[in-house]
């Protein structure tokens, strides 16, 4: 029987880990390398070894209704966007609430998990860490992997042709911290992803010139929905989720795509996404704005690297002073043996994106080894109360067979939908993935038992904003305070943009006005009839 849990990291995905372990009666011990809990959003002036690493202005992607967790909502008063340290703050706040800090151990960076000797009867694994220069050994029932995806840069840099010989700077991305240093240059991003998009933005303030090279473009899309809202409230419905399901993927990437030409034509600004599959969009509100101010220019692939200059693939040459590759990442787990988990950008032999399968004991389960178009935060919420569950034997895993045929059939779907695109192995259909591990868990709502008891929730539930607390509403996990979240999502919203209140003046709408003059005509013609 499982009892002592091992989770490694402390950003959101090891905290909501430790939180549902402790749920289930669990003893969680998590580790964190760093020397303070919020993972990747946790910035830090300087890059550190074993660790994600992000720039100074970074902001996150998905709305804080849609990334919070489902018991604890974010402060009404946050910003709807919110830069990477009010998400930390929130991820302090979360840590307080729940009382995690007393089972997390900063500074400790765990070496090595390793199957002990009788594995195939208990399960149970060696966990190595080192503090302090002491290396100390302990063995626990299970262990649960928070480290995510974004440490190791990928190799692709060295791949290019004459950048040994490229006289100018260059660095990956992950490097990258602020613009110092970069003023007056002619700079180089190479890759369009949400990272190398919002660095070429934020260059383009200080720098001579900045080109983006992208091989097969990106989808770009705004943080602002109609009307002002956060799109990703506006898109990510329950009924949407359905349609998009239900129709053949071109009908559906095609409304997709027209519904983003309505912004910008992305095709003339040279950034459309060519016909080798659906990605996931990039989130950006001033890139249009660069490129068509001339700051900011769009290039072919780099094709090859001289002293000072960048030959592209159209045959074009530009003189580029630095370079910055936004080229992605591997994945790595150096503390794991290779025999233990197989996972590349193409394929990933895990059940549910969670469980290996080559194992005699589902002891060993990864938390946010996924890539939702959504916020990965409430993937990795749902992610971990499965897990745990799983751990604690309420649910338990199906025959190998199965397991494995779910998988080749998750596959087959995602290329289906997806095509060909970069980590397609990650890639999850949001709703209906945290949908399939909620009905295992028994927290999924049920639309129609939800319109007999309270019709107006129900309505909410499928036709607004697919929020997290709609997943604490029934079964294990319940929360009180999920129906009235849920209600009034749009009041914190709107809550921090009403700084200033306006008098909002009444104003008819041109039918009003014509049906008044029209009845304004008569009486004016009975008037002059009877006269």
């Amino acid at each position: 029987m499982v009892k002592s849990v091992a989770v490694i990291g402390a950003g959101c995905a090891g905290l909501v880990a430790t939180k549902h372990c402790l749920e289930e009666g669990l003893e969680p011990t998590c580790f964190e390398l760093s020397d303070g809990i919020g993972g990747l959003w946790r910035y830090k002036e300087e890059v550190e070894e074993g660790r994600a690493s992000i720039y100074r202005s970074l902001v996150m992607n998905s709305s804080k209704e849609m990334s919070c967790y489902s018991d604890f909502l974010m402060p009404a008063h946050f910003p709807n966007f919110l830069h990477n340290s009010k998400f930390v703050e929130y991820i302090k706040l979360y840590a307080e609430n729940f009382g995690l800090m007393k089972h997390i151990q900063l500074k400790t960076k765990v070496c090595s998990v390793r199957k002990t000797p009788d594995f195939s009867t208990t399960g149970q694994w060696e966990v190595v860490t080192e503090k302090d220069g002491k290396l100390v050994s302990a063995v626990f029932d299970a262990v649960l992997v928070c480290t995510g995806r974004y440490v190791k840069p990928s190799l692709l840099i060295k791949s290019f042709p004459g950048l040994e010989r490229f006289e100018g700077q260059y660095l990956h991305s992950r490097e990258y911290k602020h613009p110092d240093g970069f003023q007056g240059k002619r700079v180089l991003v190479v890759g369009v992803g949400n990272s190398g998009v919002d660095i070429a933005t934020e260059l383009s303030r200080v720098a001579a010139k900045v080109f983006i090279s992208t091989k097969r473009g990106g989808w770009l899309l705004s943080r602002l929905g109609d009307h002002g809202l956060p799109f990703d409230m506006l898109m990510t419905t329950r009924f949407k989720s359905w349609l998009r399901l239900s129709l053949p993927v071109r009908i559906t990437n095609w409304m997709f795509e027209r519904k983003l030409n309505k912004w910008f034509d992305q095709e003339i600004y040279g950034l459309q996404r060519d016909s080798s599959g659906w990605k996931e969009p990039l989130a950006n509100d001033d890139l249009p704005a660069c490129i068509i101010r001339g700051t900011v220019v769009v290039k072919p692939a780099a094709v090859e690297f001289a002293e000072t200059t960048v030959t592209f693939e159209d045959r074009t040459k530009e003189h580029i002073d630095a370079v910055i590759f936004a080229t992605g990442f591997s994945v790595s787990f150096p503390f794991l043996e290779e025999s233990d988990i197989k996972v590349s950008k193409d394929e990933v032999s895990l059940y549910r994106n969670i469980f290996p399968l080559n194992l005699e004991k589902p002891t060993l389960a990864f938390i946010g080894l996924v890539q939702p178009i959504a916020s990965i935060l409430v993937a990795s919420e749902m992610q971990a109360r499965w897990a745990s569950r799983i751990l604690k034997g309420h649910i338990k895993l199906p025959p190998l067979e199965k397991c494995m045929e779910d998988i080749t059939k998750k596959s087959n779907v995602i290329k289906q939908r997806y095509g060909t695109i970069e980590d397609r192995a990650f890639q999850i259909d949001f709703i209906e993935y945290i949908d399939e591990l909620a009905s295992e868990i028994g927290v999924k709502p049920s639309f129609f038992n939800l319109l007999l008891s309270d019709p107006r929730l129900a309505l909410k539930v499928s036709f607004s904003a697919c929020t997290s607390p709609q997943y604490r509403l029934t079964g294990p996990g319940k929360w009180d305070g999920a129906r009235n979240a849920i209600l009034t999502k749009w009041d914190r919203v709107v809550a921090p943009m009403k700084m200033r209140v306006v008098n909002k003046k009444t104003m008819r709408s041109p039918l009003s006005t014509m049906l008044g003059l029209l009845c304004l005509f008569a009486l004016l013609s009975s008037v002059v009839m009877f006269t």
